[in-house]
């Protein structure tokens, strides 16, 4: 008999590519994932892990088995997911991933609101930008993550997932107070054709939407500075280091010395919630799900 949690040991080894990181997911320590492996070969008869350089690799074995256990897993969560919803009690564990202004903006209110409905559920939650976020979810070490995707730039969907839309979050320009369109009621984003631009890091989705859409609008980018919060990239802005775009979900409090004018091109992200299809119908998803909703329609701008 095959035993289960090491089974979901050798899934996460699969996963996350290597023993450290298998234990990272799995909150225990790397030798507690050594040993877990260690008794689940012994089990099956063959060698599942082989060396590779200083770290590891599944063996034709290992891949096999790790196949068989992500397939198990999955059973074994729309097992708990049918139980849970023929209990109908919203109870356990929920586990949120948002990227910071979504954390910033949205988590009050629907913690809060989850709270007093259902004080009996756990809620645990990280800040992940949504690239990660969404591995986490496809991974099982996240139930929820909160993304989202630019109006004029569209994020899909990965197999296995499901969402719902949250809230619309209008973007203005970030400019320093003293600059010479900082009066202006509206601008255009040919105005910073000359601009120095404050961005998000290279790789990340927000900073591929800037690019893309000043190239769309015939503005070759200058970006001088990188910064992954929008509190960083506000300092940078009231020290006269450039204009950035700055949405308005989580933007407070501003620094002095900062102003905001909206662009007639509208800027506006969508914010949305996702989770694993095999979990849909946990009720624990699902009120979560509805009080980051409530959150979002409150503050849909």
């Amino acid at each position: 008999m095959l035993n289960l949690e090491r089974l979901r040991t050798l899934d996460a080894v699969a996963r996350h590519g290597s023993v450290s990181g298998a234990a990272d997911g799995l909150h225990v320590t790397t030798s507690a994932v050594s040993q877990q492996l260690s008794k689940l070969e012994r089990e099956v008869g063959q060698q599942l892990l082989a060396k590779n350089g200083r770290g590891v690799r599944l063996t034709d074995a290992g891949l096999l088995l790790a196949e068989h256990a992500a397939r198990i897993l999955s059973q074994v969560e729309l097992a708990q997911s049918d139980i849970e919803a023929q209990r109908g009690q919203v109870v356990g564990e929920v586990r949120i991933a948002a990227f910071p202004t979504a954390a910033r903006g949205l988590f009050p209110g629907a913690l809060g609101a989850l709270r007093v409905a259902h004080p009996e559920l756990r809620v645990r939650t990280t800040e992940l930008e949504p690239e990660r976020g969404i591995r986490e979810v496809l991974r099982g070490d996240a139930d929820l993550a909160i993304v989202l995707d630019w109006s004029n730039k569209r994020a899909p969907v990965p197999a296995g997932l499901e969402r719902v839309h949250l809230l619309d979050d209008a973007a203005d320009v970030a400019l320093p107070e003293g600059h010479p369109l900082a009066g202006r009621e509206v601008v255009d984003l040919e105005d910073f054709g000359d601009e120095e631009w404050v961005s998000w890091p290279e790789g990340e989705f927000c900073h591929d939407w800037l690019v893309f859409t000043l190239r769309s609008q015939g503005i070759e980018p200058r970006i001088a500075h990188l910064a992954g919060e929008h509190h960083s990239q506000l300092a940078l802005i009231a020290a006269g280091f450039g204009v950035c775009v700055t949405p308005r979900l989580g933007r407070g409090p501003v620094p002095e010395g900062v102003a905001f004018v909206p662009v007639r091109q509208k800027m506006r992200r969508h914010i949305y919630a996702t989770w694993r299809t095999d979990a849909d119908r946990r009720p624990s998803i699902r009120a979560a799900v509805e009080a980051l909703r409530v959150a979002g329609a409150a503050l849909d701008s």
